[in-house]
Formats: C-alpha cells, structure tokens, sequence
C-alpha cells in the first residue's frame, strides 16, 4: 500500500510532476526563463523541481563550456541531490530497502531522480576537472546510478511493486535509465544515425532513418518550435531566428552553414560562419581558427582577407587554443594543430588545401555525391592546387601530392570514374615510403579504395585491403575516426555474406 504524503510543501507528487511537465514544455519551447523561473520557487522543497532545475543549467553550462556555468551546474546538481536525499527512505542500501517494508510512491520517485542526479554529477565531474581521481569520483557516480536503476527495474519486474497513481512516470525514469546505459535512448539513436553516420561515413539502415524521421515529425506536432528537432528536420536559417534567448542552439548552425558555403567554394562565407564560432563557442577554438586560416588560404594571394586578418597569423595561433575534454584533445583539434605547425617557423609552408581535407575527415566529399556541381567545383580546386604544387620542390612535396591525389579519386569516385579513382587511391598507397609527415594518408587510401571496390562487386579484394587498413597501421592521425569506418564496412560485408548464404540455404 502507497503512503499519501505532502512533503512537497503544498503540493501533492501528482501536483509537482504536472507542474514539472508545464515547465518542460515551456523549455521546450524556447520559453527557457520562464521555465526557470516556474521551476525555481520550489527547488528546495520538490525533487523534480529541483532535478530540472539543474537539468537545465546543466545544458546550458554544456553549451557554453565557460567554467563558471560549469561550476554553477555542479553546485545545483549537487542541492538537487541532496533534495532527492530527503525523500529517500533511509537505509544502508536499496536492496535492503527494496526487501524489506513497502516504500512508498514517493520514496521509489526519489530513487530515480537521485540516480539521475548521480549521472549528471558525474558527467560535469569530466568535463570540470582533467586528473585521474576526478575520473575515478566521477566513475563511482556513474557506476552507483547504474546499480540504482538496475535494482529499481528488477523490482518493477517483482510481485512485491504496487502502482501507484504515478507509476508512468516512475516507469518511464527508470525504463529512460536502463536505456541509456544500453545506449538504446532515443535520442542516442537518433544522434547516432542523422549525425554520426553521415560525419563518419557509415552507411545507416534507410529503413530505420524513416523511422526516427516519422518519430522526430511527431515531437514536431507536439512542440513546433523545439529547437533541437528544428536543427535536425528544419531550415537552418528558421533555426537560427526561430529564438534568441541561448545563442549556443545558433552555433549547431553556424557549424553546418560553415560547411554548406564549403561545399560551394564561398570562402569569405565559410569564413565569416567560422569567424563566429570563433568568437562565441568554447567547444573547439583550435578547430574554428583553424577553419579561418584555411578558408583565407584558399583565396587568390592578392584579395582582401575580411578584417584584415592573415591567414598565416592565424594558423600559427591554433595551437594556444588547445583544450582537453574528459582528459583528453579532441582528434580534429590534435589534426588541425599538427597541420598548421608548417605556418610556426619564420618562412612557412603553405598548406596545398587545408579547408577540403578538413572536409574530408568530416566526410565532406561523400556528403555531395548527389550534387554533380559541388563534385565538379572541388575538382577544380584541387587540378589548380595541383598544378601550383607541381612547381615546389621539398620536404612536403610527397605528403602534397598524396593529399591531392586522395581527394581527387573521392571526386572521380563520386562522378563514377572508377577505373580513375582507383588510380589515384594506388599512388598514394604506392607512395607510402615517402610520406614523412601525413600518416593517415595510406590507411584512409586503402579504406577508400576498400570501399570503391564493395561497390564495383570485389569483395574479396575489398577484404584484404580493408584487414590490411585495419591491422598494418596504428597511431595516425584521426585513426579512430578510420577504424571505425573500416569496422562498419567490414561488418557490412560479413552481414551481406550471410544474407547470401541463407537464401540459398532456402
């Protein structure tokens, strides 16, 4: 039997969750400070109150990356915590709370919104501090939400649970944390296949793409402004106007804008997109001055460069904006820090095309295979880069050409001159006792030409350069990024053999 309580002040849990809701909604759509300020007078007395709260400063202080909101989010994170503490029935573990007497409805409430505060504790505990006994706390967190979740599915699962008149919404927290540790949450799902596998170049399942399409256009119905849908189904320049109040939703736009002006070789424009970035995000500086100095490197010597920046200046300012998240360099910032060391000594040496191999590892080239003009206006740039690189003659030459010779077979790939493509893929394979300094070169060349033959139907000479992509080369630059496409091609490859194999066992 359930206890009815009023612990929350005046109001009943079924009050608070409601209440909750009208916040969320409001949140969601982009009436970020009246949710706040719905949400704030009972912080201190309200679990949900209080979990959301934080929840929400705890986004913003992700979008901005500036450490006082960081901080602020781990003080608020940490009251709601101790909110949820109040509620909890008291007892020196779970189980033994789950064996023993009844818990009442609210005492299995403050069970889950304690866990979830232990995770995003957790989360702002890596991205706040870089040494190994932060790392540790903040893994005791995360294991400690994880044991809770898990002892409170079991017990839903039991006899001994009774609902009570808010058993969804205590279903759906714990259902909501089970799945996001199995990485099973819509929104991972979601991210996973409209972002990564198009950044990373992992062909994804259509059939499932339409299905969290038709997903994402019902979230659609219910808030027709929510801004993180809008990114994802509606116009970026609707995105970017449609609210005011966390300029951070704008920079997801300013990043695809950069791209989409890259794409059409409009430099001042993709400059102008990284010039923003540079100024208001904190999530990789290195990465957007580094997208500035390589978009002014592609204009002729001779034409103004927007605010009278140079690019060589800021190819050599890169490396002071390096950062570490949960310990570590981002691989895009390591690359881009790594490329523009040819700009630090006194006589520099100018990049052939910085801003389309940039494109490249964010699989730029396989993004316009559908759009024959944008192909045919790389290909352009990079036959006149090559005819300006011929002429040079020193340490980077080999490394020069190899760079060009890839990123021309991606063009030749996408306009189906394969026979040609794979001319160009082989000479950078074949110039692999040259290349001195752009390790990545020969494994992304075998995993492209990999991939051009599983096209052309030759599988099994796909296999053997892909295997060799995958074990001869170690500690390159972006190699996670290529082992990962490597391992989706090849399990590709092994999931249509068997395909193949059980229809003609049938």
């Amino acid at each position: 039997m359930f206890v009815s309580t009023c612990s929350f002040a005046s109001m009943s849990l079924q009050t608070c969750l409601e209440d909750c809701m009208e916040a969320v909604d409001l949140f969601l759509n982009n009436r970020f400070a009246e949710s706040l300020d719905r949400l704030q007078p009972h912080v201190k007395n309200s679990m949900y109150h209080a979990l959301i709260y934080a929840t929400v400063l705890e986004m913003q202080a992700m979008m901005t990356f500036e450490h006082d909101d960081i901080v602020s989010a781990g003080i608020t994170m940490k009251s709601a915590q101790e909110v949820c503490q109040r509620f909890r029935k008291k007892s020196s573990s779970l189980n033994s709370k789950l064996a023993g007497e009844d818990l009442t409805e609210e005492q299995l409430h403050a069970e889950v919104c304690y866990a979830e505060c232990l995770l995003q504790r957790a989360a702002l505990t890596f991205l706040q501090d870089e040494n190994m006994v932060s790392f540790i706390k903040g893994g005791v967190k995360v294991r400690s939400s994880y044991l809770i979740y898990k002892d409170l599915h079991t017990f839903l699962q039991s006899q001994q649970y009774v609902k009570g008149p808010n058993h969804f919404q205590l279903e759906g927290g714990v259902s909501f944390g089970i799945g996001a540790f199995n990485l099973v949450c819509c929104n991972i799902v979601t991210a996973l296949v409209l972002f990564s596998s198009s950044l990373l170049g992992v062909n994804s399942s259509w059939t499932l793409t339409q299905r969290i399409t038709s997903l994402l256009l019902y979230y659609i119905s219910c808030c027709s402004s929510a801004e993180l849908l809008l990114v994802l189904l509606k116009n970026k320049n609707q995105f970017v106007w449609s609210q005011q109040a966390w300029k951070q939703f704008h920079h997801m736009c300013y990043w695809e804008l950069m791209w989409c002006f890259t794409f059409k070789r409009v430099w001042k424009m993709a400059y102008f997109y990284a010039d923003l970035l540079s100024q208001e995000s904190r999530w990789s500086k290195a990465m957007y001055v580094y997208m500035k100095a390589a978009c002014l490197s592609m204009l002729p010597k001779d034409e103004a460069r927007p605010f009278g920046e140079n690019e060589v200046e800021l190819f050599r300012q890169v490396p002071t904006f390096k950062q570490k998240i949960a310990g570590k360099s981002p691989p895009t910032e390591k690359f881009a820090i790594r490329k523009a060391k040819r700009y630090k000594a006194s006589c520099s040496v100018r990049l052939p095309v910085p801003v389309l191999e940039m494109m490249y590892m964010w699989n730029g080239f396989t993004m316009i295979r559908s759009r024959p003009e944008l192909t045919r206006g790389m290909m352009e740039t990079l036959v006149e880069a090559e005819h300006t690189f011929q002429e040079s003659h020193g340490t980077y030459m080999t490394d020069d050409s190899c760079v060009i010779q890839l990123l021309k077979g991606m063009c030749l790939k996408n306009e189906g001159q394969n026979e040609a493509a794979e001319d160009c893929f082989n000479k950078v394979c074949n110039s692999e006792k040259k290349i001195r300094f752009d390790d990545y070169l020969v494994p992304n060349a075998l995993l492209e030409l990999g991939l051009l033959y599983i096209d052309l139907g030759r599988k099994d000479e796909a296999i053997k350069l892909l295997q060799k992509a995958k074990n001869n080369y170690k500690e390159y630059s972006m190699e996670s990024r290529t082992q990962f496409r490597i391992h989706a091609a090849l399990t590709k490859l092994k999931a249509d053999t068997s395909d193949v194999e059980e229809s003609t066992d049938l």
